[in-house]
């Protein structure tokens, strides 16, 4: 079934597989155990919100599908295409941005407004942002690799987009996706080759960055107290986090079975998106974290794998896509698990493949499909010798279509 969608240009007959297996049964997982805790997580929710206890089930189940079929069409498409296309990409994202902040096209939830409405699904502009960041940048990487590797021009010119980027996503507000675009930005011109003591200075700026504006906000800063001590609030500022390591302490070793977490039933606030892995820890227990946590780290180790291959096989837009989209999985569910064990301030961040949401879940399986294709045109290459990506002179038309802003 699955060869059915091998690209017929890229069909060799060596019954090598045309992807990676590791990164499909890893993705596989989590999207099936997350939706099980969603449907355990939300179902009491969902009754006394919707009427039926099936409501964020099926909706979560129509995203699923959705997201296979998104990404096998995505799988479909050469790498080539994202390279030439990148600038248009990073324009799209920024127009999505400003649109959520238009009143009546963006939807507020919760003081935030970070969603479109489109029919059933909510987009997450956001979550939009960070694929077509990495795009472009990819493609800002190859085309000025030798200037970022010899100059602080190279690192300063992606400054301009990524800061229209942070400033738009500050404005709705969403620290969090600022937070994660701003660190993969900063990993993919590390791995482009930046001298460490450029990329030193420029950490210690962004963390001063993030700084100020945690307390430009009296709410960031009342987090970040809450962090510290949640337990002198309990009912009041520090309530989600406790109630969160409530749930840990309740799971134990083994859990207290599937269905039977008692913080879900209305304690524990968004139980079934950003705090859906303490309803697993407290329904799985500490055999349920560990487990899911390697598949985390089994799936981001193939993901770097492939974009190591890439860069030995000198296709660097392939390299520095794959290792952006794969700091965003592993950031995030960093990011994601610590605020839920209390070892970072409450943001919120989805688990990737696991939370509930329409966005993220299809721009998730969106990165896996270009790295999963980037997989299989790297094997046709190693397999016979030709290069998948451009060629000298659709890569000379690159340049000198280059955009004014890099």
């Amino acid at each position: 079934m699955l060869t059915a969608f091998w690209p017929s240009e890229n069909k060799v007959n060596t019954g090598v597989l045309p992807f990676d297996p590791w990164v499909v049964l890893c993705a596989s997982a989590l999207m099936l155990m997350g939706f099980v805790m969603i449907s355990s997580a939300s179902m009491d929710v969902a009754l006394e919100r919707n009427g039926t206890p099936y409501f964020y089930v099926i909706r979560q189940g129509i995203f699923m599908v959705l997201a296979i079929i998104g990404a096998c069409v995505v799988w479909r498409i050469p790498i080539d295409f994202w390279q030439r296309t990148g600038h248009w990409w990073m324009l799209g994202a920024i127009v999505l941005l400003v649109a959520v902040l238009v009143p009546g096209i963006g939807r507020e939830v919760n003081g935030s407004s970070r969603w479109i409405p489109v029919g059933p699904i909510n987009l997450q502009a956001s979550e939009v942002a960070k694929f077509c960041m990495v795009i472009y940048m990819g493609g800002y990487l190859v085309r000025r690799l030798n200037e970022v590797r010899t100059s602080w021009s190279g690192i300063a010119k992606p400054a301009l987009p990524l800061g229209i980027f942070v400033g738009l996503l500050y404005l709705e507000p969403d620290f969090g996706a600022a937070v994660v675009l701003m660190g993969t930005v900063m990993v993919m011109i590390f791995l482009g080759g930046m001298r460490f003591s450029q990329f030193i200075l420029i950490v210690s700026g962004a963390l001063a960055l993030l700084v100020a504006l945690i307390g430009a906000q009296p709410y960031r800063m009342a987090r970040l107290q809450t962090y510290l001590n949640p337990w002198d609030d309990p009912y009041g500022a520090g309530y989600q986090l406790t109630q969160a390591q409530i749930a840990f302490g309740r799971g134990d070793w083994f859990g207290t079975g599937l269905g039977n977490s008692v913080q879900k039933l209305f304690y524990l606030p968004e139980a079934h998106t950003d705090f859906v892995f303490s309803v697993l820890a407290e329904e799985l227990g500490f055999i349920g974290v560990v487990l899911l946590i390697v598949i985390y780290t089994v799936m981001v180790y193939r993901l770097f794998q492939i974009g190591r291959k890439a860069e030995k096989l000198n296709e660097f837009f392939m390299a520095y896509i794959t290792y952006g989209f794969t700091v965003i999985f592993a950031g995030q569910a960093l990011i994601n698990v610590g605020v839920n064990v209390g070892a970072l301030p409450t943001k919120g961040l989805t688990l990737p493949l696991v939370s509930y949401g329409g966005s993220s879940l299809l721009v998730s399986c969106a990165m896996l499909a270009v790295i999963l294709r980037i997989d299989l045109e790297l094997k046709k290459k190693q397999l016979t010798g030709d290069s998948p990506s451009a060629d000298k002179s659709s890569k000379k038309d690159i340049k000198e279509q280059e955009p004014a802003y890099g």
